[in-house]
């Protein structure tokens, strides 16, 4: 047996891997001989079907199997002694495949076609500067988010004719087109100020009539109305139909014991100023979780920008391709490839970074996560008194299920979230305080 490589690059090369008749036929002479201990075949006992008979009915399959296995092996094999930071998997060179005869050959010579991981530097220190946007929870966005709770516990009625506030259901239409939904809903608080007009005094089976350009500020409005999405609605225009067939109204709820237990628990809280505390200080976590999230994104888009890695992208298309099996058109693999290529590099990045810095996860870090999910999940220190001892066992046969996807999925998290933290804790994060509008549109405007 002959394996080597040929480097086309730095990112691109073939193996190649020769094979001679001793390499296989000692494989497959054992194959027959365990075909002809197990074949039942009309006219010959079980167990004493002669080799030849074996070799004519199944010889060929045998072989290919045979070899196909050795194959994979040696690949294997080979890609890991020689340390090759391979990306995907090896294409095997169909056409070559293809012009095997598997009749008369004895020696063969297969290709494999294999993108690879070029040498690459980054940079985690203080040079580097990433901006954070710490959110401050103005008392605007508090008396907005109390209205918003009041509104969700209050009580629902449906009165004949809508005024501000309320919400009407019913069928939108284009005046222009074949474009209809059966079941629409237009929240009108939600609606420009001065279109609102145009959705109070209605009653049922009235119609009212509008441009839907105007009447939302908010792009994700619009989307909900008609069904697209928020980029799509961007360029949404053209007059449209509603048909009233339901108006709600909500009578926002008291602030009073009642509600304190059905938003945060029984005796979580038990005054007005607790409970205005309880929902700021939560507001306040939620925006946090936000920020948190948006500095996390810009840490990987810098490492992404600023990190010159070579890619095969040929390799890579084609392998994309040969792994969707069929799935996924070309087209397709064209337009998405620049963010594909956006993740891999994160994904080299990242590895680096924790290989070069001996980041690890252990199974009981893993096992710990599981149990904290589980018991947020099934009602906090109550559950975990309840359970006692058997939250481990629990815990195990959750991260056991789905083939051990669970297991790993929380692993790679694990996994993410010490490789950021590192990176945090090296590079000069420059903090600038903004308002929960100014943190939107930054968001708004940000590419990636």
């Amino acid at each position: 047996m002959e394996i080597t490589l040929n480097k086309k690059n730095n990112t691109e090369g073939i193996i190649k891997i020769k094979l001679t008749e001793g390499d296989y036929q000692p494989h497959v002479e054992e194959k027959v001989k365990d075909y002809s201990r197990k074949a039942n075949i009309k006219g010959f006992r079980q167990g004493k079907v002669p080799s030849g008979v074996i070799k004519k009915m199944f010889g060929k399959s045998i072989l290919v199997d045979e070899i196909n296995h050795l194959l994979s092996h040696k690949l294997s094999d080979y890609i890991k002694d020689n340390q090759i930071k391979i990306l995907g998997d090896p294409l095997p060179n169909q056409d070559k495949a293809k012009a095997i005869d598997w009749e008369t050959q004895t020696d063969f010579e297969f290709e494999y076609q294999i993108g690879m991981v070029d040498e690459f530097t980054y940079d985690v220190s203080s040079k580097v500067k990433v901006k954070s946007y710490p959110i401050e929870v103005d008392q605007k966005t508090i008396d907005e988010t109390l209205n918003d709770v009041r509104k969700r516990f209050g009580k629902v009625s449906y009165p004949e004719t809508s005024e501000a506030g309320d919400n009407i259901f019913g069928e939108l239409r284009a005046q222009e087109g074949d474009f209809k939904k059966e079941q629409a809903f237009i929240s009108i608080e939600k609606v420009e100020k001065k279109e609102q007009k145009k959705f109070t005094g209605l009653k049922k089976d009235e119609e009212v009539e509008f441009e839907v350009s105007k009447i939302f500020s908010d792009e994700a409005e619009t989307a909900q109305l008609l069904g697209i999405s928020t980029e799509e609605a961007k360029s949404a225009k053209g007059k449209y139909i509603f048909k009233v067939a339901t108006i709600s109204r909500t009578e926002p709820a008291e602030i009073n014991t009642e509600l304190f237990d059905r938003v945060f628990g029984k005796d979580a809280v038990t005054t007005e100023e607790e409970f205005i505390n309880k929902v700021k200080e939560t507001v306040s976590e939620n925006y946090k979780r936000e920020s948190d999230h948006f500095l996390d994104h810009n840490i990987e888009d810098y490492f992404i920008t600023n990190t010159a890695i070579n890619l095969p992208d040929d390799f890579l298309k084609s392998w994309l391709m040969s792994s969707s099996n069929g799935e996924v058109t070309e087209d397709v693999i064209n337009k998405e490839f620049e963010h594909y290529k956006r993740g891999l590099k994160w994904d080299l990045v990242k590895n680096r970074i924790a290989d070069d810095n001996k980041i690890t996860v252990e199974a009981d870090e893993v096992r710990s996560k599981a149990k904290e999910l589980i018991v947020a999940q099934f009602g906090g220190q109550a559950f975990i008194e309840q359970l006692g001892d058997r939250l481990d066992g629990i815990a195990d046969n959750y991260l056991q299920n789905e083939n051990g996807q669970n297991f790993m999925r929380l692993y790679n998290q694990l996994r993410g979230e010490k490789i950021l933290k590192y990176i945090k804790d090296n590079i000069s994060i420059e903090e600038k305080k903004v308002s929960v509008e100014e943190f939107k549109k930054i968001v708004a405007e940000h590419k990636h």
